[in-house]
């Protein structure tokens, strides 16, 4: 990202964002190509945006309080969820904005209970496709002057605290292979070294597990000859470049790199990983998104990753 543009602000849309996405709509659409039959984008108005919003949601972005991106979020009547007029302001393009904000759409749909996201995208931008392609998504069936492209969304796992997080990270151990990438988000104090430590001791680490913020990374070997846990700290980097630096790509085949506030960084290095945001909650409980990409991650069921009932009683 420029280091002259300020940090987008992407937020759940409220029907006050309307006229702003529509600004956004107009703009984004209006500077594409040409394509026959013309996109119906330019027909949208603040009240057919905030009846979409009131149907299904979105989430809108600005930068430094000017409209910078929008996607509204639908659903079929299959029960999977839409993504439709994903815009951002020419202004604003090639910023990070819209990997930024589709983040956000497949969390605010996963936590609409939807459990798959569709999206059409025309033949003629194929740099479109590749943009949703190198983001999981799959050409899911042929449409007319198109594709759909459908991809599975973040599976939510609901965390009463730390214990909780900790298991999680137990019964991730379980499914880990050498080569895996894990990708781990959220606040300070959401969590994220509390899970690397439950995976830790899932795959039965020597030494401690602990946040490794001031040499960047820590290579953890194993008893039992699984593999190794490659703990790294990505908060002080200032881009994928210096992460290239670190080496990875000598450890991570034979280990499971787990990359915390590694977002924005590491897609390019690894199509296969796992990511995983944890949300604080304002109870004080917490909320894991378990968001996989690639066909290693899609073929799991990450449903076994519940911590189970009887775990929850044995603590109470």
């Amino acid at each position: 990202m420029s280091a002259t543009l300020p940090e987008p602000v992407v937020v759940v849309a409220s029907l006050a964002d309307a006229p702003a996405m529509v600004e956004v709509v107009h703009a984004a659409f209006g500077a594409r190509p040409a394509v026959d039959p013309p996109s119906t984008a330019g027909a949208e108005t603040v009240e057919s945006v905030a009846e979409a919003l009131r149907r299904g949601g979105g989430v809108y972005a600005s930068v430094d309080g000017r409209p910078a991106g929008a996607i509204l979020v639908g659903s079929t009547s299959e029960g999977a969820a839409t993504f439709a007029r994903v815009s951002v302001h020419p202004d604003f393009q090639r910023h990070g904005i819209a990997s930024a904000m589709v983040a956000a759409a497949e969390d605010l749909a996963a936590l609409q209970g939807h459990d798959r996201v569709d999206l059409f995208a025309r033949e003629e931008f194929a740099e479109l496709i590749a943009f949703w392609s190198h983001r999981g998504f799959r050409v899911a069936r042929l449409a007319p002057h198109g594709v759909v492209l459908s991809k599975r969304l973040p599976y939510a796992v609901v965390l009463a605290g730390a214990d909780d997080t900790r298991a999680l990270g137990r019964r991730l151990a379980d499914l880990v292979r050498p080569g895996d990438l894990l990708v781990l988000s959220g606040e300070l104090g959401a969590g994220k070294t509390t899970l690397t430590q439950g995976l830790g001791e899932g795959l039965g680490v020597t030494g401690a597990v602990i946040s490794p913020t001031f040499v960047l990374s820590r290579v953890h070997p194993t008893a039992d000859g699984r593999p190794t846990l490659v703990h790294v700290d990505a908060y002080r980097l200032g881009g994928p470049g210096e992460l290239d630096d670190l080496d990875l790509d000598l450890s991570a085949p034979t280990g499971v790199t787990v990359v915390e506030w590694g977002r924005g960084l590491v897609e390019h290095a690894w199509d296969d990983r796992l990511e995983i945001d944890l949300l604080q909650e304002p109870e004080g409980g917490r909320i894991a998104l378990l968001r996989p990409v690639g066909d290693r991650w899609t073929a799991e069921d990450l449903a076994s990753l519940t911590v189970p009932p009887c775990e929850e009683a044995a603590r109470a």
